[in-house]
């Protein structure tokens, strides 16, 4: 079997403990299905700054750019507040989403069964919630030029982002919506704020062609952003894909993360375009939460979101299906089982810390695949 190369980039507050987890199964898949994972280790964010004063070092950049997958744990925190904004820790991640053209950000939010009590949402409106954020990356008002802080005198500044797409980069971010959309309910609803923004005119101009000349068996709606919110927090369940672009979208995909009843539940997948020889695409994997400091170091994580972001990576950079369905059913299984990390904790349950949680979905899906073996 083919090497499959994985940079690890853990990084800060609970994303060590939380990789620690991923690391156990990469070893077991290694151990008793010949996987063929070849690991490497790097720094990213604030301990990068420590080490390097960058927020990500051009050898560990360069590791990121050669492996096949890159699984990425949080960055920042307080220590690191007073760093020069350039080489802030979340830096180190805005770098490696535009230098690996990471344009395609696919958040799932997805309420497990037995954590349908857990949301801050009534039951029944979050019971059985499977949606799809896409999140256009690479564009938009993170990266657009000028950005800047203009000293206007007499004690006045003006502060400067700019919000900039081209058809190119939506046309490519809605086809990925809609290729997604073919593999679930067929259903993709656009996001933008056209009624304010000459950008999200064209947005809604190059989805609605983008659909009609390649997509038109897919079910297209449009909303604004910001009802789109709010529908989200109304009946979350009438959307299948959602797409969006780079601010939105950051937006949007952590309202959809708290109906599920925990940041710590959630992962997601960055996608490159794939390369017209192999096929293959650069992508980077993380957790949707962040670096958690005030738990850093006290074993009580959540470390289910860095799991699954494994598991998407099974599914995308390896094509490994039936590994990642049946990491994902042992997810489930342990929460069923009435299993819980503090976050997520109810009355009846049983807490476990990250490392027992981890070796708990481990086992689990070791057995789910003895049991197809058999």
């Amino acid at each position: 079997m083919a090497t499959k190369k994985l940079l690890l980039l853990p990084g800060d507050g609970i994303g060590p403990e939380a990789m620690a987890e991923v690391a156990k199964l990469v070893d077991m898949m290694n151990t008793e299905l010949g996987a063929g994972f070849e690991t490497e280790e790097g720094l990213v964010g604030g301990s990068a700054y420590d080490a390097h004063g960058q927020a990500i070092s051009d050898a560990d950049m360069a590791k990121a750019l050669a492996a096949d997958a890159v699984l990425f744990g949080a960055v920042g925190g307080p220590k690191w507040d007073g760093v020069p904004y350039e080489v802030r820790p979340e830096a180190g991640l805005l770098r490696l989403r535009k230098e690996m053209e990471l344009f395609a950000n696919l958040r799932p939010a997805i309420c497990y069964p037995a954590l349908a009590a857990s949301s801050s949402l009534k039951q029944e409106v979050v019971e059985g919630l499977d949606i799809l954020i896409i999140r256009e990356l690479t564009g938009g008002v993170y990266f657009g030029e000028p950005k800047e802080i203009i000293d206007l005198g007499n004690g006045q500044k003006r502060g400067i982002d700019t919000q900039v797409y081209d058809t190119f980069e939506i046309e490519r971010i809605s086809g990925v919506a809609f290729e997604l959309a073919r593999t679930r309910r067929n259903k993709v609803c656009s996001m933008e704020k056209r009624n304010v923004m000459k950008s999200g005119v064209l947005w809604n101009e190059v989805v609605t062609a983008t659909h009609k000349e390649k997509y038109s068996d897919v079910e297209l709606t449009h909303m604004l952003a910001d009802a789109g919110g709010m529908q989200l927090v109304r009946w979350p369940k009438q959307f299948d894909v959602i797409v969006t672009d780079n601010l939105f979208g950051d937006m949007l995909s952590d309202v959809a993360a708290m109906l599920t009843g925990s940041l710590g539940m959630l992962p997601s997948a960055s996608l490159g375009a794939p390369d017209p020889k192999t096929g293959s695409r650069k992508a980077l994997y993380e957790p949707v939460h962040g670096s958690a400091p005030d738990i850093a170091g006290q074993g009580i994580a959540n470390p289910i979101a860095m799991i699954a972001s494994f598991a998407m990576c099974l599914r995308y950079s390896f094509n490994m299906v039936e590994e990642a369905d049946h990491l994902e059913k042992a997810i489930s299984a342990v929460l069923d089982e009435g299993y819980r990390t503090r976050d997520v904790m109810s009355e009846g349950m049983t807490e476990l810390g990250t490392g027992v949680m981890g070796e708990a979905i481990v086992e689990k899906f070791r057995s789910l695949l003895s049991d197809q073996a058999a």
